[in-house]
């Protein structure tokens, strides 16, 4: 017994029946003497629904899988040449394979009595399209051993700790299993399936008509609240207008009364000067008399 063969069974196997099968396997290394394959086998962790379903995909869709990997490569190859034309029809056509394998995989698991709901769903496909961006990641999948989803962006190396059942297994190939039979299409061809799916988006589009109905109820109430501000500041720009208007009249009052100020001084001014000349003429006359 070896950790390639115990892991083979556990990741192939139902995830409720994971962790009873690996105590025993557990039990028996340590019945056979081996310790260090014991813990090994402790060690390993039970899959995620989605690295569940996706171990189920890989050995039973397996010239899918290599459809779609094999796609990958000409796709990164497409973006290195800057193809924009053939990259956009690459994008296109993994696209139609990523969605109609994540159909595959929710067939299957539906078979195996597992439902995957839509965020596994898209977990799904989401490490589909991150197998197509990166190598490493396709890699990863293929061993059939994944024990969680992964994501990639194309730009940044993923990190693939964790993520394997254990880091030796990255480069070997899960085995196949019995050939299914059934052509990949874009649209499911399960009606359970397809039922599910059908209920799942009409729960997904009340939940947004529900959200937009709150959006709406809420720009109502701001519009409500604008309009009240609004008129509060109308009724201080009246009231500054008014006071403006009040300044204004009372501003000219003021310049019409220093005209008629200014005038006067200009009189008053002619005054003094003819005060002061007559005032010279009279002080001429007295001291003409010594």
């Amino acid at each position: 017994m070896s950790i390639a063969e115990v892991a083979e069974a556990l990741y192939a196997g139902v995830p409720g029946d994971f962790t009873a099968q690996r105590t025993a396997a557990e039990k028996r290394a340590k019945a056979d003497g081996d310790p260090a394959l014991a813990a090994a086998i402790k060690a390993l962790r039970r899959p995620s629904v989605a690295a569940w379903a996706l171990n189920l995909l890989v050995r039973w869709e397996s010239e899918q899988i290599d459809q779609v990997f094999n796609l990958a490569e000409g796709l990164r190859q497409a973006a290195a040449a800057l193809d924009g034309a053939e990259l956009r029809e690459l994008t296109r056509q993994r696209r139609q394979l990523t969605a109609a394998l994540t159909t595959r995989a929710r067939q299957l698991a539906l078979e195996n009595g597992q439902r995957l709901t839509q965020p596994v769903a898209e977990q799904v496909e989401s490490t589909l399209t991150a197998a197509m961006l990166d190598e490493a990641v396709a890699a990863a999948v293929r061993t059939g051993l994944l024990v969680t989803a992964v994501a990639a962006t194309g730009v940044d190396e993923v990190d693939l700790d964790g993520v394997v059942a254990y880091p030796e297994a990255v480069g070997s190939r899960a085995p196949r299993a019995a050939a299914s039979g059934k052509a990949l299409h874009a649209v499911p061809d399960n009606r359970a399936v397809r039922r599910e799916a059908a209920a799942e988006a009409l729960a997904e589009a009340q939940q947004a008509v529900e959200r937009a109905a709150a959006a709406a109820r809420s720009t109502r109430r701001r519009i409500r609240d604008a309009e009240a501000h609004r008129f509060e500041l109308q009724a201080e720009v009246d009231e500054v207008q008014r006071r403006l208007a009040d300044l204004e009249a009372r501003l000219e009052d003021v310049d019409a009364d220093l005209e008629e100020l200014v005038d006067q001084a200009e009189v008053a001014d002619s005054a003094v000067a003819e005060a002061e000349s007559a005032r010279d003429a009279a002080q001429a006359a007295v001291d003409e008399f010594g």
